[in-house]
């Protein structure tokens, strides 16, 4: 019988927040693989939990898997953890899910502290919808094109920075955000946690000297920012179009007929089951 895939999220700073069922889990599981052994072993040992730890992080995924999930096809059962916070969210995690499905090996969910979502809900800007984006890419043009979805998402967007990177990244973002909010997150659940508010301008004034972990959370842009050229649009697109800007089933046939020259009965009948 094969043994089962742990998935534990760990306190993002402040140890209290490490759950009953995650101290628990880490007690009977046979193998902890952890993002860094260093850091896990402090975590463990402040817990009183002594377990065999095996490094598991970004650069070695690919070739800890396999020898992974034959430890899990033999019965032993495995806790991942990252270094803080939720494994597979910009952490090591998704890889060994996904072969660990393959196998057909259960795999199971112990949550937990997310910067990200503790981010999102201090910050002030829309939760009703967001982007997680994660870290932006190096490359050039990568970047570009990443930074030109985040210039037309309409949804509030999370991402990660390292600190050393922060004004750089502030500042590409600079020429794409024009008025609109933004939230740079710090340290949080540490004791300097703290939210920074305001204009993108605001926001790199008092960042130069800031250190620690970062988030930053951007409000989404407004529909009359984006250059949308509607009848590029399928139906269902306009249809989703004008009913994120509030307007009721009624008023969106009677625009989307206006902007094709058609008649409302026409747009009528393609949506009914809306």
């Amino acid at each position: 019988m094969s043994g089962k895939l742990y998935l534990v999220a760990t306190p993002i700073g402040n140890l209290e927040d490490i759950t009953l069922r995650a101290i628990r889990i880490l007690k009977e599981v046979d193998l902890i693989a952890a993002e860094d052994t260093r850091n896990t072993l402090k975590l463990l040992n402040h817990f009183e939990i002594k377990k065999p730890l095996i490094s598991y992080h970004r650069h070695n995924e690919q070739i800890k898997v396999d020898n992974l999930i034959e430890k899990l096809k033999n019965g032993e059962n495995i806790a991942v953890v990252s270094d803080a916070g939720t494994p597979g969210i910009s952490d090591p995690g998704e890889v060994i899910v996904k072969e660990a499905i393959k196998n057909s090996i259960e795999v199971i969910p112990i949550p937990g502290a997310c910067a990200a979502i503790n981010a999102l809900i201090a910050s002030g800007l829309d939760t009703k919808e967001f982007t997680f984006m994660g870290f932006l890419p190096l490359n050039k043009k990568l970047r570009k094109e990443k930074l030109k979805e985040i210039e037309n998402e309409t949804k509030t967007i999370i991402i990660y920075e390292a600190p050393h990177k922060l004004k750089n990244t502030l500042e590409d973002l600079k020429d794409i955000l024009q008025n609109r909010k933004v939230v740079l997150a710090r340290e949080l659940t540490k004791i300097h946690e703290e939210f920074i508010r305001g204009n993108i301008e605001e926001i790199i004034s008092k960042a130069e000297s800031l250190k620690g972990e970062m988030i930053i959370l951007i409000e989404g842009a407004k529909y009359k920012e984006k250059e949308v050229e509607l009848n590029e649009l399928s139906l269902d697109e306009q249809f989703e179009f004008y009913k994120n800007q509030g307007l009721d089933k009624k008023e969106i046939i009677k625009k989307i007929a206006k902007d094709r020259g058609v008649s409302k009965n026409e747009i009528y009948m393609e949506f009914l089951d809306k």
